[in-house]
Formats: structure tokens, sequence, C-alpha cells
């Protein structure tokens, strides 16, 4: 666990300047005036908090937390909490403002957020995790609520964490306020479908695409790097849609079949030894060769920066479908453009966690839940009309679709500024 919370911080170092370095190089583009910049560039709140645990050796411990409200021009401001001791509020800053532009992007009406407490949850109980979460709600409660900020799983927190966060929130409120928190257990309001919404949302969009491109998911050969939640979903998903999966990795290794893997024996050998290491059904790869397999479809599903000038030229998918944050950095990205590579970015590629949160918060205001029909057909809806969106931006200026998506994303936030008189 130590060495995956090292490798998640090192790879996600990226992410700091990723969202910031796209805004300034379509800056000229959109014909932002200096103030357009600033409401974009900055904060509307940044919270730090310390607040003290008394753990379950009997010794109380200071911990530090946060949480960036970045803009709530068009709703309350949504994002996950995450656990890593390397957590800090530059990072919470930049994810904050890269959620902002996801929600944009998909139109629901949340502004973005993120936050989290520098901790390791590996040298810790499950007791002192909880009261580790507590602690930290206790500190930011008068900042969060349904109609301010709702938190939502992230990086080492998941639907008990989030159940912890409903009932402190709970306690300190003396009220019921299920809204409070999205990707919660279905028995306290959440929604099922969220667990598998971040790779279904991807599909949807991935199908749009194939669609452009003249193309059918029967044989289409598909390779995932990353094999926790999203990657595995994705697997499962994309085998029973009729795809190839030809390769799969996790943080050790990979596994490659140019006539396709079993999926259904390999997630049930994964899901039993926790590793795709000894599945006797494949070659085993490295990360490396795997990102340049022969196919038609790539998900990065795992690290930021996997894709990168050293590698971008070698990449043989016609499709790469961004379901991590950040795997490409901007000169792949430049390549991939030039080479006719269709990259679907991240703030449009993996916001179907985010769109299946929206349903389950609105279900909680109106304590009507949805039929699982509605929520999956409501998901595919606002994905694939997204992914319309920033198409035809995209047609209309011949740019990246990245590019493109970050266009929508802003032009929406600022629109709604202006009509705030903020403008």
């Amino acid at each position: 666990m130590d060495r995956d919370h090292e490798r998640i911080h090192r790879d996600e170092r990226g992410l700091r300047s990723v969202g910031m370095t796209e805004l300034q190089a379509i800056y000229a583009e959109l014909g932002l005036a200096k103030e357009d910049l600033d409401i974009l560039s900055t904060p509307r709140r940044s919270l730090t908090v310390s607040f003290p645990v008394k753990l379950t050796s009997g010794k109380t411990q200071m911990f530090q937390g946060f949480r960036v409200q970045y803009n709530d021009a068009r709703g309350p401001a949504k994002g996950g909490i995450r656990f890593h001791s390397e957590m800090d509020e530059p990072h919470a800053r930049e994810l904050a403002f890269l959620m902002a532009l996801k929600c944009a992007v998909v139109n629901i009406p949340f502004g973005g957020s993120k936050g989290g407490v520098a901790v390791d949850p590996s040298r810790l109980s499950v007791a002192e995790l909880e009261l580790i979460t507590r602690g930290y709600i206790r500190a930011i409660a008068d900042y969060i609520g349904p109609f301010k900020d709702i938190p939502a799983p992230d990086v080492y927190t998941d639907e008990r964490t989030m159940a912890w966060i409903l009932d402190e929130y709970e306690r300190i409120t003396r009220q019921h306020v299920p809204a409070i928190v999205t990707g919660k257990p279905p028995e306290l309001g959440g929604i099922p479908a969220r667990r598998y919404s971040t790779a279904l949302g991807g599909i949807h969009v991935l199908e749009r695409a194939l669609k452009e491109r003249g193309m059918s998911p029967q044989g289409t050969r598909v390779v995932i790097q990353g094999f926790g939640n999203v990657g595995e979903n994705m697997a499962i998903q994309l085998h029973q849609r009729g795809y190839r999966i030809v390769a799969v990795s996790d943080v050790r290794g990979g596994l490659a079949d140019p006539e396709g893997l079993d999926i259904v024996a390999l997630t049930r050998y994964h899901q039993d030894t926790k590793s795709l290491q000894g599945f006797p059904g494949g070659r085993e790869i490295t990360n490396a060769e795997l990102l340049t397999i022969d196919c038609d479809v790539l998900v990065p599903a795992a690290l930021s920066n996997q894709l990168d000038e050293s590698n971008a030229r070698d990449v043989k998918a016609g499709i790469i479908l961004e379901l991590a944050n950040a795997p490409t950095t901007a000169q792949a990205d430049e390549i991939f453009f030039e080479r006719g590579v269709m990259v679907i970015p991240d703030i449009l590629a993996n916001a179907g966690g985010v769109v299946v949160s929206y349903f389950e918060w609105s279900q909680n205001l109106s304590n009507d839940p949805w039929p699982e029909a509605k929520v999956l057909q409501k998901l595919k809806d606002l994905m694939t009309t997204a992914f319309h969106d920033v198409l035809v931006l995209c047609k209309g200026s011949s740019c990246r679709l990245r590019k493109a998506a970050y266009q929508l994303g802003v032009k929406r936030i600022l629109d709604a500024e202006r009509l705030r008189g903020n403008l």
C-alpha cells in the first residue's frame, strides 16, 4: 500500500499545471479578457484546516485537511475527497478546476471542488480512519452542504467513507440530509450504478466516436491500462458488448492475446488473487509494451503521464479514451493530433461518475428513487450529448477534442458569470 501511495503522488504531479496550461493555450483563441481569465484562474474559496484526533493508541495527533471550491456560478460545488500523505492545497486547487470544467462540459448544474486529508491510510486502522474522517467533516461542516458543496469518493476513500461523512454531517446539523454526499452505499440513498458509472459513461462516448469513424463495436480491438475499479468494469462491459479485449494490465504488468482475452475467467482470477500475474490465458507483457500493442482503441485507466513524446509515435490505436486523469502529456497530444489519432479527453471521457452523482443528489433532494433503467438511459443521453457538443465545436475550428472540450467548459462557466453580472 505504501508503494501505491507513492506511485499515485509521483504520477499525478503532472496534474498540477495541466488545467491552467491548457487554459493559457486557448486564452487568445477564445478572445478572453483579463477579467475572464482572472475569474477562471482563481478559486472562490480555499480552506486549510487543522484538527486533533485521539487515535486508538490513546495519543492525540493533529491532521491537516483541505477543501477548494473553485467555481459555483453554475451550481453548488462538486468534487471528491481523497486521503493521501502528499495531499495539499495546490493539488486540490488544480483538481477542483478540472472538476468545474468537467461538470460544465457534460452540462450538469455543478461547480467544481476537491479536498482531502494529508494522511497515509495504510498506516491507520479502520477505526482511526473513521475518527479522522469525522474530524475533517467537523472542521469543514460550515462550508459544505447540499446547496454549497457536495463531496464524493476519490483516492483511498469509498462508500464506507461517504457513509461516515453523511452520519457526521447529520449529527452536526441534527437533520436528515442524504444529499450532502454522493457515492454512498445504496442502503443510505446511493445508486448502485455509481460503482461502474465512470466506465459506462466512457463506453457511451466511445461508441459515438466509433460511429463517427464508421466502426462498430463487434470485434473492435481494445487495450486497457489499469485493472482497478474503472478498468475492470470497462473490460467486463466492453466484453459483454462484443468488443475484443486484446490486452490489459495492472501496476505489476499485463497480459496480451491478439485473439482476445477470456475476460470472464480473467476477472474471476483477478478477484481471487488480486493480481493478473499467473493467469494462464495470455502472454505476459510490461505496461510499456501494452501501450504500443496493435489495437483499435487504447484506454488509459490507471496513472497520469503514461503517453508522452517518447512513445506517442509508437501507439497504434486510432482512438484513445482517457479514463485516467491526465494520462496524455501536451507533447503527446500534439503528436496524436498530427497523426490523426482521436484522443477523447479525460474531462469528457471519465465524466460518467459525476453525472451519476448528479442523479444521486437529485434523487436525495426529491426523496424519489429512480429505476435503474432511468439512471442508465439518462447517463447515456448526457454523455452522448456532451460528445456531440464537443465534436461540433471541434469540427468548426479544426482543433483537438481536448481543446474543444476546454473551450466548451470555459464558455459555459463564463456565460453563467456574465448572466450573474460578475463580468
